[in-house]
């Protein structure tokens, strides 16, 4: 423990109340759900091999079995699978230490102080709480926040639509666009009360609004449009090859309307709110599951960051992974994430969308000016 800390504990000071001296390591810290978490972590791309590797895909494989703490720690027991190339892990030059605080399947609720509303999750305390300790034994000079998804139902939606096309025979966008709406207001206000929460414990800790930067980030779609899927709508292999078992009206509804109009609205937070957005819908454009443009790896062709998939496939987690990590940003994406956050940090000021390079890995990661 820091010298600075004990001293102030010593003294009946909490850490909480402490502020930075400037001795501290620097830090950049990230906050929110399983999209900044590092939930599927775990994958380099896709396979359909159900032993082994799963064809060098899985990065859990020891040779005599599997260990997901390998790439989720600890946190793989209690569910928030913080992999070891989450976004903030995969960041370069940001701070000295680099500390992931989000959870997988956690919402607004979550990220608020415990004094004002904030709930505990899966045996932590809510998340603003952790960032006053944090703020307390290191300069935090960044965080990223990703968060709002889960109060929109995001899980909730892909089982529904997934259960459209394997038993109903039935579309989803209708019902879920409503749903959604229904939802908005109340997980944007969410996303707001987010922010002025993790302003409260900084200003606590002593720091001016000038010592730090937030940055709200919105989501990818793991899914592409119909004219985009590798795999027909007919017949059943998007469901026993390509795990992406949509209709083409409720593919094309994901991506084309509801991950643009959760990204404006993200967006409209971050103005009101006055911190940096990261506009991500584009993200993983050509590199999601069952795209045109990548591939299956193979017992004869593995898996490589220029051509197979940067999100999992859909599972059951009876042969592979578990189910939670269905439709997350795998450790490829996890890589370009944190090559995205390294990017904006280049640019104290203005919002950006981070896209990709076609054939190439997190190195061509880009950003455009947002306005």
């Amino acid at each position: 423990m820091p010298t600075l800390v004990l001293g102030l504990l010593a003294s009946g000071t909490t850490p909480a109340e402490a502020s930075p001296s400037g001795g501290e390591p620097t830090a950049v810290v990230s906050m929110g759900d399983s999209y900044i978490s590092g939930e599927a972590g775990r994958w380099l791309g896709n396979s359909n091999t159900q032993t082994g590797s799963r064809s060098g895909t899985d990065r859990a494989y020891t040779a005599t079995g599997y260990d997901p703490t390998l790439v989720y720690g600890s946190t793989y027991a209690s569910g928030c699978d913080r992999s070891d190339s989450a976004e903030v892990h995969s960041s370069t030059g940001i701070g000295d230490v680099q500390i992931n605080l989000a959870c997988s399947g956690a919402t607004t609720d979550n990220i608020f102080r415990s004094t004002n509303g904030g709930q505990s999750m899966k045996g932590e305390t809510p998340q603003a709480d952790q960032l006053a300790r944090i703020a307390s034994t290191n300069r935090v000079k960044l965080i990223t926040l990703s968060i709002g998804g889960n109060d929109l139902g995001f899980a909730d939606i892909i089982a529904i639509c997934a259960a459209d096309y394997m038993v109903w025979y039935s579309y989803c966008h209708d019902d879920q666009q409503k749903a959604v709406d229904s939802r908005m207001d109340a997980a944007m206000a969410g996303v707001s009360k987010s922010i002025k929460e993790i302003r409260a414990v900084m200003s606590t800790a002593g720091y001016s609004a000038e010592d730090y930067r937030i940055v709200l980030q919105s989501a990818p779609s793991p899914i592409p449009r119909s004219s985009e899927n590798r795999y027909p709508q007919s017949g059943w292999t998007r469901v026993t090859y390509g795990g992406c078992p949509f209709w083409n009206k409720d593919a094309d509804w994901a991506r084309d309307t509801f991950t643009p109009q959760f990204s404006a609205r993200v967006k409209a937070v971050a103005k009101a709110e006055q911190v940096q957005f990261l506009d991500l819908q584009d993200m993983l454009q050509g590199r999601e599951v069952c795209s045109k443009t990548t591939r299956l790896a193979t017992s004869g062709q593995g898996p490589s960051a220029e051509t197979s998939e940067w999100a999992r496939f859909l599972v059951s987690g009876v042969m592979q992974g578990t189910p939670q990590e269905s439709f997350h940003p795998n450790y490829y994406a996890q890589r370009a994430l944190g090559r995205c956050l390294t990017l904006i940090y280049a640019h104290p000021t203005g919002n950006y969308a981070c896209r990709n390079t076609p054939g190439r890995d997190a190195s061509g990661m880009y950003l455009t000016t947002v306005s």
